[in-house]
């Protein structure tokens, strides 16, 4: 019985097959002065696609090299930072070998904007960790810094065309999706972009396998000066295949599916592959601190307790006869905080001189996430710069938030001691107590008190119930009140009435 064969796209050789697909990339980006955008992640599959483009566009003559290719990383803040540093140093590497040989590639490292950072999000707004059907991280972390990026070059440019080192063996779904697209290609090589208007696409590896991959990697030297060996090294020891995409649509499965991605992915059970690596090597073992907070405090299983009975603008949402709990609980956030600075300082403490200045989160963070506490959730107790004192035993640098705030934090302690002390065990009464001070506070600083009191009313209605059992016995009555109603409305042909004086 004959050995089954290994599918490749290399089916006219190894080398005749790169020299045909360099003589491609080379007429494509020929053909027009459109600019080129390449997705980077430091994965191997863009690894391969980026030295492709590399190498065909440096045996150009230097009069030929007439537009830009543009190189975009995207580091989410909490990727797995071995290969955070490993994506960073690369791009130093192609900055100064492009200025060296004279190409027009520049590359770029994209972040998020404040506002939409992992921990703003979580620990700030008291976003519950990402899952299946709420998974709030990816287009804040991924898809907007990419698109804002690309929407620019269009803006400037009039179109763009994405370079993507996206497979078709990478799965089914991946393969069907490409195929679908290149159906309706009027461009030879070139699929128009879904999801970015004037945007094409081009996949220069869109038929190789994972082996091609490797024997490219293996067998042509990386042009900007950088190992392809120890980008193996980094795979080695792994459970799975593929690497973190540059995502530019919801399509794109999730980082935690993939070789490598974010340390607090909660889409995944596990992250194998931080697990491989401490396992695999005693001198990774600085990153324990990483994966326990995940593993501590990002559980979406067992979470329900540490979030608030109502949606974060107070609504009440019923599920299965239950109410679907909404943004973690102020106590928590403020305990996921103190953790998170305590692993912050073992791995600068424990980290290897090439990774010693790693924050896991920024003082700008720091300080979004201490303005949400204070000005959008009336937590004027101001309980950032304590909790950041005592776990770092440093003076926090800024001075307070608020400069009208005139309640301080033993006035905030005694009136929580009150509530609690009338029976108030969830601090619901205590907590809009505090927001109706903290706005009759604000507006009195004020020429016009213009909204006051609809800022009242909204307190009043997001605290109406004194425990999560009250809330959720009058939501299950409104949910029945809501059904019959529709029915009668259905029996007598009449117009539902949707003034009912109930909350939503």
């Amino acid at each position: 019985m004959k050995p089954k064969l290994r599918k490749t796209a290399f089916t006219k050789g190894f080398k005749q097959s790169i020299n045909a697909l360099t003589k491609q990339i080379k007429k494509i980006y020929s053909e027009d002065d459109i600019p080129w955008v390449i997705g980077y992640s430091g994965g191997k599959d863009s690894t391969a696609t980026l030295q492709l483009i590399w190498n065909a566009i440096s045996e150009l003559p230097p009069e030929k090299r007439f537009k830009e290719i543009y190189v975009i990383s995207t580091d989410t803040l909490v990727e797995n930072p071995i290969v955070s540093k490993w994506v960073e140093y690369s791009l130093e590497a192609m900055i100064e070998a492009a200025k060296q040989q004279d190409l027009p590639i520049l590359p770029h490292r994209l972040t998020p904007k404040v506002q939409d950072r992992f921990w703003v999000n979580l620990i700030g707004r008291g976003y519950p960790a990402p899952r299946p059907k709420f998974r709030w991280c990816t287009s804040r972390l991924k898809i907007h810094p990419s698109n804002n990026f690309i929407n620019k070059m269009i803006r400037q440019n009039g179109e763009v065309i994405l370079v993507l080192g996206t497979r078709k063996a990478e799965s089914s779904a991946r393969s069907a999706n490409m195929t679908k697209y290149e159906k309706t290609s009027t461009r030879e090589h070139l699929v128009k972009n879904a999801s970015l208007p004037n945007s094409s696409i081009y996949t220069p590896i869109a038929n190789w396998s994972n082996d091609d991959v490797w024997m490219y990697i293996n067998q042509v030297e990386n042009p900007w000066n950088y190992s392809n060996k120890l980008l193996l090294s980094m795979y080695q020891g792994a459970t799975a295949d593929g690497e973190c995409p540059l995502v530019v649509d919801t399509t794109t499965p999730s980082c935690g599916d993939s070789r490598f991605g974010c340390y607090v992915c909660t889409m995944v059970e596990q992250d194998k592959s931080m697990l491989a690596m401490i396992q695999n090597d005693e001198e990774k073992e600085w990153m324990l601190p990483l994966m326990d907070f995940r593993n501590n405090w990002l559980d979406i299983k067992e979470d329900r307790k540490n979030r608030d009975f109502r949606r974060m603008n107070g609504q009440l949402k019923v599920f299965n006869d239950r109410l679907v709990h909404g943004p973690y609980k102020q106590s928590y956030r403020e305990k996921m905080l103190d953790a998170l600075l305590k692993a912050q300082i073992q791995v600068q403490k424990t980290a290897p001189a090439n990774i010693k200045n790693i924050e896991l989160i920024t003082f700008e963070e720091l300080e979004e996430i201490r303005r949400l506490w204070v000005m959008e959730k009336h937590e004027i107790e101001d309980n950032l710069p304590k909790i950041y004192e005592k776990v770092t035993g440093k003076i926090y640098p800024t001075k307070q938030l608020d400069d009208s705030q005139v309640f301080q934090a033993d006035d905030v302690k005694l009136l929580k001691s009150i509530c609690q002390q009338q029976g108030d065990e969830e601090n619901v009464q205590f907590e809009l107590i505090r927001e109706l001070l903290d706005v009759e506070q604000r507006y009195r600083t004020m020429a016009r008190r213009a909204g006051l009191y609809d800022a009242l009313n909204k307190a009043l209605e997001r605290h109406a119930f004194s425990n999560e059992e009250e809330a959720e016995a009058f939501a299950l009555r409104r949910e029945t009140a809501i059904a019959e109603s529709k029915g009668k409305d259905k029996s007598s042909n009449t117009k539902t009435d949707n003034s009912l004086p109930l909350f939503s």
